[in-house]
């Protein structure tokens, strides 16, 4: 199993005030951090607008800055909100960016879940679903031919003869591609295409098998072209993690700070994909979700309960995401606690000593 840790760039108005500049340094400190201690990827969120959720407008941007104050991990976009997009400039970019981290990106795409983005750089949400649907036929065409002519709905565009896209990237025939999915439409979407799967931190365990099932079966009838994705058949799910010392003292930690972060996607700023599948309604209870949804706790206690979600899911990469109201310096301690004594667990000893 890899592991990566999923950043959205919340603002901690204690640590951050308003207008929350201070994010993104901390937000970089953070994936330094990671990638010293031996963590696989570094994710980036893409969210528009809001002082209580993520800042976050540009993945490729951040990702090209990452690229040269990094060496070794891998640089996600983890989601972008494909329907805000030119698909061929999402191509282009991504390849890009490839080129100047020397082939160290992950593209995870989505449909996007927050109608208040939509609004504000005048796109239809309604219409997200059907946008990805034709983008992915596009990004596809300039990955696999470097050439394309389009006539759709929403796009159109013709690049032919002399001219194709570049430049070309250095992972062949392109970068591995994710799609977000928490609906069977998007599930099977994804297996249908041939893109890796990423899984919310939301659903309970019985939720993530069921959505695992539905990715493998559709999976095993994507075209050649599409099994070539350098991602098809990984399962990547997202989860709340906290490590500390003892199971109390994690709960001490995090229990007010992540009732009030989940509680955020029960608010009218959330719709769709992540909106639909929370399962979590309006009463939160942190013993609950320790059962069915958090990993935190001690390192003995997270393991047992990475152990078993990798036996129900089959999943292939676990990526650590939480909240900033713990504090910066709990949250670089509970990444430190985990590289040191969960990540071992389910690392061969070669990979264990190669992280070292």
């Amino acid at each position: 199993m890899e592991f990566g840790i999923l950043m959205t760039s919340h603002p901690n108005p204690v640590e951050e005030p308003y207008p929350h500049q201070g994010v993104t340094a901390r937000t970089t400190e953070e994936i330094l951090r990671a990638e010293a201690l031996g963590y696989d990827t570094a994710w980036i969120a893409e969210h528009h607008f809001s002082t209580t959720y993520g800042i976050m407008p540009d993945c490729f941007v951040y990702m090209s800055y990452l690229a040269a104050r990094t060496s070794r991990i891998k640089l996600a976009a983890g989601v972008i909100t494909l329907p805000l997009y030119d698909p061929i400039r999402v191509v282009e970019n991504t390849a890009f960016v490839d080129v100047l981290s020397n082939g160290r990106v992950m593209l995870g795409l989505g449909s996007g879940y927050r109608p208040y983005e939509f609004e504000g750089l005048g796109k239809d949400f309604e219409a997200r679903r059907d946008i990805v649907e034709e983008s992915v036929k596009l990004i596809f065409d300039g990955f696999h031919r470097r050439r394309w002519t389009h006539e759709g709905k929403f796009f159109k565009g013709k690049v032919e003869g002399q001219y194709e896209m570049l430049p070309v990237p250095v992972q062949l025939p392109h970068p591995p591609l994710y799609m977000a999915g928490g609906t069977d439409r998007s599930i099977a979407y994804a297996g249908r295409n041939g893109f890796g799967l990423m899984l919310s931190t939301l659903p309970g365990i019985e939720t993530l098998s069921d959505q695992a099932k539905i990715y493998r079966e559709a999976l095993v009838t994507a075209p050649s072209p599409q099994r070539n994705n350098p991602a098809a058949g990984h399962i990547d799910i997202a989860r709340m993690v906290y490590v500390a010392d003892t199971d109390e003292q994690a709960r001490a930690d995090t229990e007010d700070h992540i009732l009030h972060h989940i509680g955020n996607f029960n608010s009218s700023g959330t719709s769709g994909y992540l909106g639909s599948v929370s399962e979590k309604g309006q009463a939160l209870d942190y013993g609950v979700l320790t059962e069915t949804t958090l990993l935190h706790g001690s390192p003995t206690t997270v393991i047992a309960k990475l152990r078993a979600l990798q036996a129900r899911t089959g999943m292939t990469s676990l990526l650590l995401h939480y909240p900033p109201y713990y504090g910066h310096e709990k949250i670089l301690r509970s990444l430190t606690l985990f590289a040191q004594h969960v990540i071992p667990a389910f690392r061969p000893p070669a990979s264990r000593m190669a992280a070292e």
